[in-house]
């Protein structure tokens, strides 16, 4: 069974991972595909693969059941190779994400053993990694970056400089909780700023949607009790800990107004950040955008056979 595949950033590379272990490298030109390598390291199912920016070179990350993640390099003629193993998670890697690349090479990580990573090369050459315990004490499912320029800031200036950049994150776990995390100067640590109720399952997924300047940031989430929020949070006071006053709250829209078929297993935001995916257990994607009302419409379905409705 295939769990993941995602497509590197320039769209010419994709990434599979599967439930034997072993990760998949293929060549997209069109609608050709050419079979470059596979990549067997893991000794249990691979859950996810992630991209890194390419400013860092052809490097891949993968997580795995088998309590590790793997990030390997590609190195012209000689294919990929892993140059870091971080295996100090004592339980299964569910979920990885690479962030913003102006934030540096920081590879996010979450575990059913309860604890959220940061994987971050540093300037002297080597790996640190830093373990946050308890960010879900019954597992960690999914993590997501926030954008790193506030929603609505594009016209400010300096909204672009480092110093003033978002360094936050979502995860989602088996305690039916979404916490947001913000980077703490003082602490030099990521702590919960916000905790979102709501689910009365396991969260699945959590995605936030890319910042295309809208004076809102957006979040989804999809859970075992097969439904998907939309969270959202207004622009002026959505700034993390790099403003003194308290994060705005945020509010939760239901994506249908009834709950889907079975369970959700995933939600994607399309590029613009304006198209929500969704895929469930019933082997369907569907495809949502808001409407000028501010209500969520589905504008397209897909069947497993990819027939498109």
């Amino acid at each position: 069974m295939i769990h993941d595949a995602q497509f590197d950033y320039y769209g010419k590379r994709l990434a599979t991972c599967s439930s034997d272990g072993t990760i998949h490298i293929f060549e997209v030109d069109g609608q050709q595909q050419k079979y470059v390598e596979s990549l067997k390291e893991h000794s249990g199912p691979v859950w996810q693969v992630a991209w890194a920016h390419p400013k860092y070179g052809s490097v891949l990350a993968s997580c795995s059941y088998d309590g590790t993640v793997l990030i390997w390099k590609e190195t012209p003629g000689s294919g990929f190779s892993v140059i870091k193993k971080h295996d100090k998670h004592q339980a299964s890697v569910n979920a990885i994400a690479w962030a913003p690349h102006e934030l540096g090479p920081v590879l996010l990580c979450g575990s059913s053993d309860g604890r959220v990573s940061l994987l971050t090369f540093t300037e002297e050459g080597v790996w640190d990694a830093q373990m946050i315990r308890s960010a879900h004490t019954t597992g960690v499912n999914a993590v997501s970056w926030a954008p790193v320029i506030a929603a609505g800031v594009f016209t400010q200036p300096g909204a672009t400089q480092k110093n003033s950049l978002i360094r936050q994150f979502a995860s989602g776990g088996c305690d039916n909780n979404v916490k947001i995390w913000a980077y703490s100067e003082d602490k030099k640590t990521y702590e919960v700023i916000q905790t979102l109720e709501g689910h009365s399952d396991w969260v699945r997924d959590v995605a936030y949607a890319p910042n295309i300047g809208l004076p809102r940031t957006y979040l989804a989430t999809c859970s075992q009790d097969k439904n998907v929020f939309i969270w959202t949070q207004d622009a002026q006071t959505g700034k993390g800990l790099e403003s003194q006053g308290a994060p705005a709250e945020w509010t939760r829209s239901q994506l249908s107004p009834t709950p889907f078929p079975d369970v959700v297993w995933r939600v994607s935001w399309s590029m613009s950040g304006n198209v929500l995916a969704v895929s469930g257990g019933d082997n369907k994607i569907t495809l949502w955008k808001e409407n000028l009302k501010g209500e969520w419409e589905r504008i397209s379905e897909v069947d497993e056979n990819g027939q498109r409705t």
